[in-house]
């Protein structure tokens, strides 16, 4: 078994946690499995409203008496979401993607005050350095080749630079981890645990529709790219992010010619909505990481969390223990 301070502090028996994905990427199903599992699930807000949040986490706390999260985006943070998070005081409280110019320390103590652990997560070091500055618990240090938003540099230089300028806070390492050797090379880069989300969206618990499934399975981690084309659709403007996602028959339609979807924006908007609404996944956005290319089929959250850990401790006790061995 791999135990670290993450365990302790969240208690958790395994260090593995679910990215807390937004647009409906994750729900009670997927964030109990995880928690029952050993790990620890985080709820996404982003697109959902308060009374939506409420009897989510009911759904979760009906499902598992284990520890959970609940994450925000910090730059279009809503306050009925965070007051629901507040209420229902989860163990974690996560945040990401603050604006520069935006207070993250009464986010954190709000979240304190609640009895929550605060988790930030960022993709560059000043940004960890900062939320450590204000207060929070754990960083999660995300690298590039991560499904969804995320920034410029790759986690093997990134983890070890957070982990180093935020000591001695932990630090999870998020992007391109799906299995026991992420894992295990994340603890060799000094994180004391990982998050990851493309793996767990190929789980039967997963809230994605079957054909998105089947398109991480079919991915071979180079069909993904970093573009703005999901987000122009969607109208929203991230902080400085791109996106990860899959280069499907959407991305490929508007790559190019970005001001076309400016122009009719509503009418592209809709049809992305009815692409996901059928499970159409190859005109609608699919955010998944470069790790697609390790994913080979559909499993439960559960034979994905323990199988992670079991074989990260092996590939520690075994085949690593053995490599530094005495002649």
């Amino acid at each position: 078994m791999i135990h670290t301070r993450i365990c302790d502090l969240l208690g958790i028996r395994h260090p593995i946690v679910l990215g807390g994905m937004g647009g409906g990427a994750t729900g009670a199903a997927l964030v109990a499995a995880v928690s029952n599992s050993g790990g620890l699930g985080v709820l996404g807000t982003s697109g959902t409203d308060g009374a939506r949040l409420s009897a989510e986490v009911e759904a979760i706390r009906r499902a598992t008496d284990k520890p959970f999260g609940i994450n925000h985006l910090l730059f279009e943070v809503d306050e009925e979401r965070f007051a629901v998070t507040l209420e229902t005081k989860p163990a974690v409280a996560s945040f990401a993607w603050a604006r520069p110019d935006q207070e993250l320390r009464a986010y954190f103590d709000r979240a304190h005050d609640a009895g929550c652990k605060v988790m930030y997560m960022g993709g560059e070091v000043s940004e960890t350095v900062r939320a450590a500055e204000a207060g929070a618990d754990i960083i999660v240090a995300q690298g590039t080749e991560a499904g969804g938003h995320v920034l410029w540099m790759a986690s093997l230089p990134l983890v070890p630079m957070v982990v180093k300028a935020v000591a001695p806070l932990p630090v999870l390492a998020a992007g391109g981890i799906t299995d026991g050797r992420g894992l295990a090379a994340a603890l060799a880069l000094g994180a004391d645990g990982v998050l990851i989300g493309t793996r767990l969206l190929a789980t039967h618990e997963s809230p994605l529709h079957a054909n998105f499934k089947q398109a991480i399975v079919q991915s071979d981690g180079h069909d993904t790219l970093l573009t703005e084309i999901p987000d122009l659709a969607a109208g929203r403007v991230w902080p400085g992010a791109m996106s990860r996602a899959l280069r499907n028959g959407f991305i490929e339609r508007w790559a190019g010619r970005e001001w076309a979807i400016r122009q009719d924006r509503p009418a592209v908007a809709q049809s992305v909505a009815d692409a996901r609404k059928r499970g159409d996944a190859d005109n609608a956005p699919l955010f998944i990481g470069q790790d697609a290319g390790l994913i080979d089929s559909i499993k439960s959250a559960a034979e994905v969390v323990e199988g992670m850990a079991a074989e990260a401790a092996d590939i520690i006790k075994n085949r690593l223990a053995k490599l530094a061995g005495e002649k």
